[in-house]
């Protein structure tokens, strides 16, 4: 838990009331090869105004935070038909995306919470909720008892079925509030739909929410800790919505191997905890490691100590003098309630639920698990890995077969500079594994490969698959790294085949932005923005990617999207689609060259021809196909084939479209 989680957690602000959260494009030779030297490395730092670098990208659009948001942290993203809604600490934005080049705001919601993370499922959106000042009212000024019947640790629904005017139909408390939350909707039940709660909070008052236990399973096995909550809506009636399980999910985990901090960064730490002693910054002891209690918290907090005496103006001597007095035995009370060190995880950061191959990927503190999800209010455990490269496991996601899963490392917990030269490559990257007999088994790394300053906090954050047929590409968001897209079909060696990047927000120090998360939905990649709003991206082909993939990327369209309750692509059976194949099998050399130009020569002819001319032309192609033409990748020609013989009785091409 990085320090400002665990003074969230530890609620400093409840000690004098909470603070108010064809095939290849023409250029394919220069496009195949990553520009150098690298131009995301110097580039002119500012807010609005910094310097930018785009390779095989198009910028869309970059579209500001409204007036309510401006200057509060923008969070997580979810999308249904053609909005994009942006989870906020303030509340939650709904963007008309018809128009990716000019977005325009259809709903801004104030309703305080950190950190919002959304999902929706038809007229249904989800909001987690974990601030210990967020109320159930919605109200900017937050809660200023211990212990408060106004208080919302859990998770909002609301009805969005007029979306420029939602509304709250349903609250679930949960005993540590909603760090994250996913969306789960099984294929057996279309009467409900499920959500995972990960709290990362720290425990409540029974006399707050009846049953929320603190202490270990050893002395009350019916403890907060160690587990998820499992939430059944109804559809049709979400203020019925309830916990109806909570998995224990870490049963016999313990605390696995982790990596410190690097040599330089310890010795800069040391440097500057002295200094700020010196200059009489407060500080804090945690776990034996007195921290740099952070200037903005310490304001905040004094600003409410003057508040609660009924002056006005600075802090006075004696408020700050209060302050040092109060926080070792507001920190030594959080820290008693805890599990020791030798703990496994006490819950997941992030989980992906797949129900199309009903499995989930948990980023879970120390592990990244894998788990059976075909019962969904009984989610198993069935694999776990840990690394000692990893220091927080903090998302998973599967490529489209199942047959893979990638974790993030969020090391530093974004708010820190991790993306240095000197930091280690395996260390705040992802790790990539292949899915073998319901078992994980480790294959490579992959880490941002542009180094960024000191300035920018960066490290592997929220991304999506982009679904190209037949690959493994992703594009992931890095903070103030920008966003990188990757292949990653050969899962021991990626390969980064796009980016956007922008300078440090602040050249003097580090200043929170970047990309939270960065997400493809129908046709377009997606940017939460932090500090500035919502930026919108077009995929551009090259030699890592043609039209034809693009354009196949395309076809696929969702109703509504969640990441992290990850739908299966499936592509309309299209020329296009055929053509993408072939331009993978031309790419790889996986088909010869003359097998190349008479399958292209027999697509055109298929597309320019009456109908029963297209047909006669694709049956003619599949069943050369199968008749076993000469290929050095016969699967990719089989899978091409198969959809050439499904073109032939093709409903467009029989009526001649």
């Amino acid at each position: 838990m990085t320090l400002v989680r665990f003074l969230s957690a530890a609620g400093l602000g409840l000690l004098i009331g909470c603070a108010g959260a064809t095939s290849s494009a023409p250029d394919a030779a220069e496009s195949a090869r990553a520009p150098r030297p690298d131009p995301r490395v110097g580039l002119r730092p500012g807010l609005e105004d910094a310097g930018e670098a785009v390779w095989n990208l198009r910028v869309v659009s970059e579209t500001p935070s409204p007036e309510q948001f401006a200057g509060v942290t923008n969070s997580d993203l979810a999308f249904t038909g053609t909005y994009a809604i942006q989870g906020n600490y303030n509340g939650f934005q709904v963007w008309d995306i018809e128009n990716p080049s000019r977005p325009s705001l259809t709903t801004a919601y104030v309703c305080p919470a950190s950190q919002s993370d959304v999902s929706v499922y038809r007229n249904l959106l989800f909001v987690s909720g974990e601030d210990l000042a967020a109320r159930l009212d919605c109200g900017t000024q937050g809660v200023q008892d211990t212990v408060s019947k106004d208080r919302l640790r859990g998770l909002r629904i609301f009805d969005i079925s007029d979306i420029r005017n939602p509304k709250n139909v349903g609250n679930v408390q949960t005993c540590r509030g909603s760090h994250t939350h996913s969306l789960l909707v099984d294929p057996k039940d279309t009467t409900n739909v499920y959500v995972y709660i990960s709290g990362s909070s720290v425990v409540r008052s029974p006399g707050e929410l009846a049953g929320c236990v603190a202490t270990m399973p050893s002395a009350d096995p019916t403890t907060a800790w160690f587990r998820i909550e499992v939430i059944k809506v109804p559809v049709d009636h979400p203020e019925q919505a309830a916990i109806v399980s909570s998995p224990r999910i870490f049963d016999d985990l313990k605390a696995p191997v982790a990596h410190g901090e690097t040599p330089a960064d310890s010795a800069a730490a040391a440097k500057e905890l002295a200094e700020a002693k010196a200059a009489g910054r407060f500080t804090v002891m945690i776990r034996g490691e007195e921290t740099i209690l952070p200037d903005e918290q310490a304001d905040t907090i004094l600003k409410e100590i003057v508040g609660a005496r009924g002056g006005s103006g600075p802090a006075t001597a004696a408020d700050s003098g209060m302050l040092r007095q109060a926080l070792p035995h507001l920190v030594a009370a959080q820290v008693e309630t805890e599990p020791d060190s030798t703990s496994g995880p006490t819950q997941c950061h992030d989980i992906t639920l797949y129900p199309a191959i009903g499995l989930a990927g948990g980023a879970c503190e120390g592990y990244g698990l894998l788990l059976d999800i075909r019962d969904p209010v009984r989610p198993v455990r069935i694999s776990e890995v840990s690394d000692s490269n990893f220091s927080y496991w903090h998302s998973a996601t599967f490529n489209n077969e199942g047959t893979k899963v990638l974790f993030s490392d969020e090391w530093g917990g974004g708010s820190q500079a991790k993306c240095r030269v000197t930091d280690k490559r395996e260390w705040g990257a992802d790790a990539i594994f292949t899915v073998e007999g319901r078992r994980m088994r480790f294959r490579s790394y992959y880490k941002l490969p542009a180094p960024q300053t000191a300035q920018e906090n960066c490290v592997a954050h929220n991304g999506s698959l982009i679904p190209i047929p037949g690959r493994d590409v992703m594009v992931q968001a890095w903070y103030q790294g920008g966003l990188s897209v990757f292949d990653w079909t050969d899962p021991a060696h990626p390969v980064e085949i796009a980016f956007f990047d922008r300078g440090p927000v602040d050249s003097t120090r580090i200043a929170s932005g970047g990309y939270w998360s960065t997400y493809w939905y129908n046709g377009f990649i997606y940017g939460s923005e932090m500090a500035r709003g919502l930026d919108i991206f077009d995929l551009q082909p090259s030699a890592f990617i043609s039209q034809n993939e693009i354009d196949a990327a395309k076809s696929v369209r969702l109703d509504y999207f969640n990441v992290q309750g990850q739908p299966k692509f499936v592509w309309p059976k299209t020329l296009g689609l055929a053509r993408a194949y072939l331009d993978q099998l031309e790419r790889s050399k996986g088909l010869g060259a003359e097998e190349i130009a008479a399958s292209r020569a027999a697509l055109a002819k298929a597309e320019m021809g009456s109908g029963a001319e297209r047909r006669e032309a694709l049956r003619q192609l599949a069943t050369r196909l199968e008749a076993g033409v000469s290929a050095r990748d016969r699967a990719k020609v089989r899978t091409f084939a198969g959809v050439v013989k499904q073109l032939v009785d093709a409903p467009q091409l029989a009526r001649g479209e």
